[in-house]
């Protein structure tokens, strides 16, 4: 497939929208895309400055203390405490890292590679990409003969479901029946709310309670753009078969796929610091605590959203009429369809707007409920 091929970007769509909702006499509350507004922990800043000095080119495979930081955070945070430096690999960002993988897995036309049914559309894009099938599919049951790549999503983007031990080992179970390559994108793992989530990040597919003692054919993909506001760093790492990460390294060397020096050694030092970390997940309690109850006073259900940076809410019609009614509130949020034809009646509403907008939001939301 040629990448001319692509469909439009779908967030074009949403343009009016937000035009409308910009004409609030209060403003807009854009709580469309997940993109962090809080700052950059000052240690990190402070971090990618002392490295500024990058004169050579970085390695690919990553600084050994980024490769420590990472396994020791695998540890500390994940419960998963028998990886090496060979297991671990930073990428320059996730996305990208979603969007090839496909690619540098070597997979082409007559390969399926599964994903969620209500998912991120990079996983679907990826698969096109490399010339691969994509095909939406929760259930290990459903996943085909011919599957050479499985995604799956924990805490999931839009919908917030978490899998438990349990499902994510009926997983492995199922994708080495098929010889595929399990690839669990986990970058909100430190973002739970309800249940046991709370207190803890949820299951690894890396953890050892899953795995069955080998790391064979499962990879785990993390990204600090969440946790520590580095979206703009582009920061982030995979995990896992320490053979899918050497092939991995490999490929990308050949293309060039390092982060910056700088970023490199930022990233070590934010992974070895907690405390920003709980500090902004308790910003994004704040805002879930304001927000969720005035969505729901306004008529909607919000489905899954038990962890994760966003709730999943229906008023039980179409989408589009919903991002309608919402942008005359002056509140612009993310259309269900660009998740999937299953979520056609779901809205997404992230909580990375500033706590003042958050509180608008739900004074307007209140409002309009009376």
């Amino acid at each position: 497939m040629s990448v001319h091929d692509l469909a439009d970007y779908p967030w074009d769509a949403v343009v009016p929208f937000r035009e409308l909702a910009a004409r609030h006499p209060d403003g807009i509350v854009d709580l469309s895309v997940g993109s962090p507004v809080d700052p950059t922990p000052e240690v990190v800043r402070r971090a990618l400055a002392e490295a500024t000095d990058a004169h050579a080119y970085p390695q690919t495979v990553g600084s050994v203390a980024l490769r420590e930081a990472i396994v020791d955070w695998y540890a500390r945070r994940r419960g998963v405490a028998d990886l090496t430096t060979d297991n671990v690999l930073p990428t320059i960002g996730s996305k990208e890292f979603v969007a090839l993988l496909p690619t540098l897995l070597g997979l082409g036309p007559g390969d399926v590679v599964v994903h969620p049914r209500v998912a991120y559309p990079t996983y679907e894009v990826g698969a096109r990409v490399a010339g691969a099938s994509p095909m939406p599919a929760d259930d290990p049951s459903d996943w085909p003969e011919g599957t050479k790549l499985i995604w799956i999503n924990t805490p999931g983007n839009p919908d917030g479901r978490t899998w438990t031990v349990a499902e994510l080992s009926a997983a492995v179970a199922r994708a080495r029946e098929l010889g595929a390559v399990l690839a669990s994108d986990e970058c909100y793992a430190e973002l739970g709310w309800d249940g046991a989530w709370a207190s803890q990040p949820v299951p690894s597919v890396l953890d050892p309670r899953v795995t069955g003692g080998s790391r064979a054919g499962l990879l785990s993909v993390y990204s600090l753009s969440k946790q520590s506001n580095l979206a703009g760093y582009r920061a982030a790492f995979v995990a896992g078969c320490s053979r899918i990460v050497a092939g991995l390294l490999t490929a990308r060397k050949h293309l060039g796929l390092m982060p910056p020096a700088p970023v490199q050694h930022a990233m070590a030092v934010a992974l070895a610091d907690d405390a920003h970390v709980a500090a902004q997940k308790e910003l994004y309690r704040e805002r879930r605590d304001l927000l969720r109850p005035a969505v729901e006073a306004a008529g909607f259900r919000i489905d899954g959203s038990e962890a994760g940076l966003y709730l999943w809410a229906t008023e039980g019609r179409d989408a589009w009429d919903t991002l309608r009614s919402l942008a005359e509130l002056g509140i612009l949020v993310g259309p269900g369809p660009f998740y999937g034809t299953s979520a056609a009646q779901h809205v997404r509403l992230s909580l990375t707007a500033p706590t003042e907008r958050v509180a608008a939001a739900a004074r307007r939301l209140h409002d309009a409920a009376r």
